[in-house]
């Protein structure tokens, strides 16, 4: 069994020190393009001043052909530019395919400097981190790096939700999670063809009406990820992480989008992806707490300065349970605002 004493400690000599917590930036879009697409490449500067995160995939959605063209891509975007406060991400392929080895070599030693953290896909179980974390150490330490780079998990498979708490522990690296829908779907043998978001098959009906049992009843759609997102958010937040959505794949469907968000945001994500550029903005305003919630959760803060007690606010009473509450949606938003003008001034900060 591994010391606690050792878990901070450089796996290989020479590599930067882990991190004791993680950085809690704003987060609310992690914004995925194609490093192989010229097109994409030339729009990915203008874009990164729109959101809190830009990912360059190098796995699913990139066809087997261009796998060697996005990670060049992406590599080549690293070094010319300078995304200033937007977090520059990758996804590299899965750890048993013929590309993750030359993913991870290739963009550490090269642009390592540059990138904030790595999303792994379909990790299993705490032994996959291991393997990661080890060899990014031995990378990190060659290539002469002074900040770690975080790790991301993608839970797509049946065992990794069954492992979901042992990834979590399983290095100071853990930057946070995203739920894989599609894949996860496959993993489970779950009967939809959708990529995230509800199925109208999946409903509650209304018991039978008394004395008229042929009349209609109305069904109620139920959320088919709310188990598995429950289980990333606990296993996150109990050691610090950040849990997110993943993606939604009904580009044409934004309501539906934004429904599927603000439950994310509701049960404790940071964020989603944003698969198109029109995703973009439904993820900024549902992962930014709504500027009313925020002045209701400040007045509460200041009828309870220090948290303790109890008090009654417009006639609703509050005491240290609901001042944590406020507290959370207050912090989140000075957060928010000091990336977001616009925000900062609803907020009134």
């Amino acid at each position: 069994m591994r010391s606690p004493r050792d878990f901070f400690r450089p796996l290989a000599l020479g590599a930067p020190q882990p991190v004791r917590d993680i950085p809690v930036l704003p987060s609310r879009m992690i914004h995925f393009f194609d490093p192989s697409n010229p097109k994409m490449v030339e729009k990915a500067p203008g874009i990164a001043k729109r959101v809190d995160i830009l990912l360059g995939n190098l796995e699913d959605a990139i066809a087997i052909d261009n796998k060697e063209a996005a990670r060049e891509g992406f590599i080549q975007i690293a070094k010319d530019n300078n995304f200033g406060d937007t977090q520059l991400w990758t996804r590299i392929n899965s750890l048993d395919s013929p590309w993750f080895l030359h993913d991870i070599t290739r963009i550490v030693s090269e642009v390592g400097d540059k990138l904030d953290v790595i999303m792994l896909p379909k990790i299993q179980g705490a032994w996959d981190i291991h393997f990661v974390d080890q060899l990014l150490a031995q990378l990190e330490a060659r290539a002469g790096l002074k900040k770690p780079i975080l790790l991301h998990c993608l839970l797509e498979t049946a065992l990794g939700v069954a492992n979901v708490e042992e990834i979590a522990n399983a290095s100071p690296r853990i930057q946070g999670m995203s739920l894989g829908p599609a894949d996860l779907a496959a993993s489970r043998g779950m009967k939809t063809t959708r990529i995230g978001g509800g199925h109208p098959g999946y409903v509650v009906r209304d018991d039978p009406h008394e004395g008229n049992p042929e009349a209609t009843r109305a069904t109620h759609q139920q959320d088919l990820w709310h188990y598995t997102m429950g289980r990333m958010v606990d296993a996150c937040v109990a050691v610090g992480a950040l849990p997110f959505y993943g993606p939604f794949g009904a580009i044409d469907d934004p309501l539906a989008c934004e429904d599927q968000f603000r439950n994310a945001f509701l049960m404790g994500c940071v964020g989603a992806w944003s698969l198109h550029p029109s995703q973009i903005d439904i993820a900024k305003h549902v992962f930014s707490p709504p500027p009313a919630e925020v002045a209701w959760a400040k007045r509460v803060l200041e009828a309870l300065p220090d948290g303790s007690g109890a008090v009654m606010v417009e006639g609703k009473m509050q005491d240290d349970a609901s001042w944590k509450q406020c507290k959370v949606m207050v912090d989140l938003a000075r957060l928010i605002a000091e990336k977001d003008p616009d925000l900062k001034t609803q907020y009134g900060f």
